[in-house]
């Protein structure tokens, strides 16, 4: 049996702002993956509600806020229509949701909903204040699934070479093992750690994954590298993903402390914003 087949429910996340046929790899991404994986499919495409304040509440205004607030509907409710008919061409059970929800409610119904699911596929946004980008931190962080980052041009799931971003630290383990499914099915592995972004005593060195994940069955490789003169890891990082010929990284996911915890720590969110290859994060 597959490893993949561990995998039993994936869900997708797209938010309609207004777009039409705005690209969306994450889409393609995740019905392949649920081939590969012969998986449930879920799609939930949100749009925004636009409420009007009462200081604006002419009928002029209204007016225009429920015809906007039709036509996103409407576009949210085509992406899901198109989805249920791409996944019976692939044979693909899929359930779809095209709910309209106010902005904060559109990321706690999507994270809750997330919760039941083995896996959450999303695209990447490159702006920081985006209601994708919000999506993004909302089901990292409220939902306690590992979610795969999408970069845009990855419309189909591959899954041969990984590269683990290791610093020894609690969020990178917990990374790991919910990759596991993944790491079991690649055909190569490679654990980089960049020498010198962390000197921890509690942490735990790439040498030690290895063997833990040669238990599960995974043959992997160790690599130190070295941190580039300027000091940008992430760059190292993606340097190393072209070198390897990576199809998907898994890291650790962090965030600031507690007055701006809802902003990404800085590796994640520069990866978040250029990564090279689908980016497996948990938190």
């Amino acid at each position: 049996m597959s490893a993949l087949q561990n995998i039993k429910n994936v869900i997708v996340g797209l938010t309609e702002e207004g777009q039409e046929n705005e690209p969306s790899g994450a889409i393609g991404y995740g019905l392949s993956l649920a081939v590969a994986a012969r998986a449930h499919l879920t799609v939930q495409a949100a749009s925004p509600r636009l409420v009007v304040t009462s200081a604006l509440g002419g009928g002029l205004v209204r007016g225009l806020v429920a015809e906007e607030n039709r036509r996103l509907d409407g576009l949210s409710r085509a992406v899901a229509d198109r989805v249920l008919h791409d996944a019976a061409l692939a044979g693909v059970a899929c359930t779809v949701a095209s709910p309209q929800l106010r902005h904060q409610d559109v990321l706690a119904a999507f994270a809750a909903r997330a919760r039941l699911h083995d896996l959450t596929i999303l695209d990447s946004e490159a702006h920081t204040i985006d209601l994708d980008r919000e999506l993004i931190e909302a089901t990292l962080f409220r939902s306690g699934r590992p979610v795969i980052v999408v970069p845009a041009g990855h419309d189909i799931f591959a899954g041969r070479r990984i590269v683990i971003a290791w610093d020894g630290g609690a969020h990178a383990a917990r990374a790991v093992n919910d990759a596991l499914p993944f790491l079991r099915a690649a055909e190569a592995v490679e654990i980089v750690s960049v020498v010198g972004e962390k000197e921890l005593p509690t942490s735990v060195a790439g040498a030690e994954l290895a063997p833990h994940l040669a238990r599960h069955g995974i043959a992997a490789t160790v690599n130190d590298l070295a941190l580039r003169p300027d000091g940008d890891i992430a760059e190292t990082l993606r340097s190393e993903i072209g070198r390897f010929e990576a199809d998907m990284m898994v890291m650790g996911a962090y965030r600031h402390g507690p007055v701006r915890q809802w902003i990404f720590g800085g590796l994640t969110q520069s990866l978040m914003k250029a990564c090279p290859v689908p980016l497996f994060l948990a938190h």
